[in-house]
């Protein structure tokens, strides 16, 4: 690579629905930086994370500079910068949530998945993640599947629970 040559991206081309939703969403907002998180969302839901690629391509749309894009993509943690499993389990590893007992769901989590936080199963299936809270203190300790809730949660439940979501 020459010294003043940027490194390539890799080859990504938003899907004409998504450029289309992109650019709906943009016209609800007066500053199209506004419209990025939404943008990033529609991505990840039709591929499951948001590429490199992706990025740029939103960038694009928006006109904006896709460091604008990653700085977004990279403070949401809702947002998925690699692969993830088909189902994300994000417990809450908040302080009220470490005096009500998240520490034993973790630890069920990681014996029954057979992984560390911030892993996928071998299968694909699953990718855990903490996350700082949830909202849902009254209720703790508590994780989400995927959109769902799942509160006053006893490390007993998580096998049965997990069973759900093949």
């Amino acid at each position: 690579m020459h010294e003043n040559q940027q490194p390539q991206t890799e080859a990504f081309e938003l899907s004409a629905a998504e450029r289309e939703a992109i650019e709906h969403e943009m016209h609800h907002y007066e500053d199209p930086r506004a419209a990025s998180i939404e943008a990033l969302k529609i991505v990840q839901k039709q591929r499951g994370w948001v590429p490199d690629g992706a990025i740029h391509a939103i960038a694009d749309v928006l006109g904006i500079p896709a460091s604008d894009v990653e700085g977004v993509a990279t403070f949401y943690s809702q947002i998925f910068r690699q692969p993830v499993g088909r189902h994300v389990i994000r417990y809450c590893d908040s302080v009220v949530c470490h005096i009500n007992g998240y520490q034993g769901i973790q630890a069920a989590l990681e014996k029954k998945l057979n992984i560390k936080p911030g892993q996928t199963t071998f299968d694909g299936r699953f990718t855990l993640l903490p996350t700082c809270c949830l909202g849902n203190c009254d209720k703790g300790p508590n994780m989400m599947i995927d959109e769902d809730t799942h509160a006053h949660l006893t490390p007993e439940a998580i096998p049965e629970l997990l069973e759900r979501y093949k």
